[in-house]
Order: C-alpha cells, then sequence, then structure tokens
C-alpha cells in the first residue's frame, strides 16, 4: 500500500491537545488526541471532521483566534492491516517509529497506541 503523510500537531487552543493527520486522498483524516503522545499507553482520540492537506506541514496561528500550532512529529504512514475496529499503522517520523493502533469501542470511543520498533522516544 502506498505511504502517506502524517503530523502529530501541539495545539493550544481550545485547549492544550495534540492532532493526528493522516493524509487521505485531497485532505487529512485528524483526531484530537487528549494526552501527549507516549509509548504502549492507549491515548482517548476524538475523531474531527477531515483538515486541509495544508496543515500536513503547516506551523504557526490558525485562523479565526483558534490558537497556534507545532509540529510534535512527522513523516509517513503505511496501513498495515485492519482487526475488526481496530486499524494498524506503521508510522516512521521524525520522532517516532513503529505501530500505530487505533481502536474503535463499541460505544464508538476511539483509542490510539503507539508501539516502538526502535529506540526512540515520543515523549517531548
Amino acid at each position: 500500500m502506498t505511504a502517506r503523510r502524517y503530523v502529530i500537531l501541539k495545539h493550544d487552543h481550545p485547549f492544550l491537545h495534540w492532532d493526528l493527520l493522516i493524509e487521505d486522498q485531497e485532505t487529512a483524516r485528524t483526531w484530537r488526541l487528549l494526552r501527549s503522545p507516549c509509548l504502549n499507553e492507549p491515548i482517548r482520540a476524538e475523531p474531527l471532521s477531515a483538515h486541509r492537506k495544508h496543515y500536513l506541514t503547516y506551523e504557526g496561528r490558525v485562523s479565526d483566534n483558534r490558537g497556534t500550532v507545532s509540529r510534535h512529529d512527522f513523516g509517513v504512514v503505511t496501513f498495515a492491516s485492519q482487526e475488526g475496529p481496530a486499524e494498524h499503522w506503521r508510522l516512521s517520523g521524525a520522532v517516532f517509529s513503529g505501530m500505530a493502533v487505533m481502536a474503535t469501542l463499541p460505544d464508538s470511543r476511539q483509542f490510539l497506541t503507539l508501539m516502538a520498533d526502535v529506540n526512540r522516544t515520543v515523549d517531548r
């Protein structure tokens, strides 16, 4: 499967959180991560509406007084598999390299878990 770009943005509005964007044809699939990315611990991920691909490379002020964003990590993502309600991706980024699992629970809540396959940290 074709590799696509991803970015994790630190976003300070309306409260501090991190946005995960994955390139998807004309837009970027987007989730709000409710805490800083870390290894081997599920992170609550709220799906957001698709964002413009512009945000895959953007850092700075967001229009309409929606705070600022800065890149926490960026790189390429390859879809690995779908196992029931969980998508598995391989991420290869500037900070993190390994598997990412986006699991959807029966109540529709989603959680992202990052599992490194090299000795690099995601805590920044």
